[in-house]
């Protein structure tokens, strides 16, 4: 085989190697409602013995969540834990809103890319790359951006208006992984020692932060 053609075929392997494993796995039937009420623990949900049309639909995304809270956003999931329709076909759908100076505070997916559609306002939005570089941009509605796999993403509003998305995610089950609560707010803690030299700051500082963050 020509190099060139070597070359080709090889991109080709590896194109459709990442493309299969870049998501859940794919569905060995037509559907598989999620039975959220099973016993039995597989790698997603069992299915269902019967199912009907209210199982593939939902109505969580209709109205805008409660942004009272200390980030000034809410994210109104409807992904296979309360969607169950959605169990093995590898795909979710959130809505996230935002008051006025609100944001979604640094969070990594690890299980999914998502992509963003802005429904009202608009939004200072960024990732960072494992090498350390912000990829950053402001979104306006009608406008789309992507957030890479794994990779650590923000939005926030910095407008005088409420703002909303509509979030998709290749993965019934994404998992979020906020910054600040994984770190601050762990169950047992993450020891003082280990968060002062990360951040390069005192016990005392440390104790603080985690006032803010103690489980509720």
């Amino acid at each position: 085989m020509r190099a060139s053609s070597l070359a080709a075929a090889l991109f080709a392997f590896l194109a459709l190697v990442g493309s299969t494993s870049a998501s859940d796995p794919d569905l060995l039937q037509d559907v598989c409602v999620a039975d959220l009420n099973s016993t039995v623990k597989v790698n997603g949900f069992p299915c269902k013995a019967q199912f009907n049309a209210t199982d593939f639909f939902s109505n969580l995304l209709v109205k805008p969540g409660n942004t009272s809270n200390a980030q000034g956003s809410i994210v109104t999931a409807a992904n296979v834990l309360r969607f169950p329709g959605l169990n093995t076909l590898g795909v979710s759908i959130s809505r996230i809103d935002y008051a006025p100076g609100g944001q979604n505070p640094p969070h990594t997916h690890p299980r999914a890319t998502e992509i963003v559609f802005v429904l009202y306002g608009e939004l200072d939005v960024g990732f960072i790359t494992t090498a350390n570089v912000l990829v950053a941009k402001t979104i306006k509605p009608g406008e789309v951006f992507v957030f890479p796999r794994g990779l650590v993403h923000f939005q926030r509003n910095n407008g005088n208006v409420p703002a909303a998305v509509v979030a998709a995610f290749n993965s019934q089950l994404p998992g979020t992984q906020t910054i600040a609560n994984t770190l601050f707010g762990a169950t047992p803690p993450v020891p003082d020692n280990v968060l002062a030299t990360a951040f390069q700051v005192g016990i005392q500082e440390v104790q603080f932060v985690k006032s803010k963050f103690a489980p509720k």
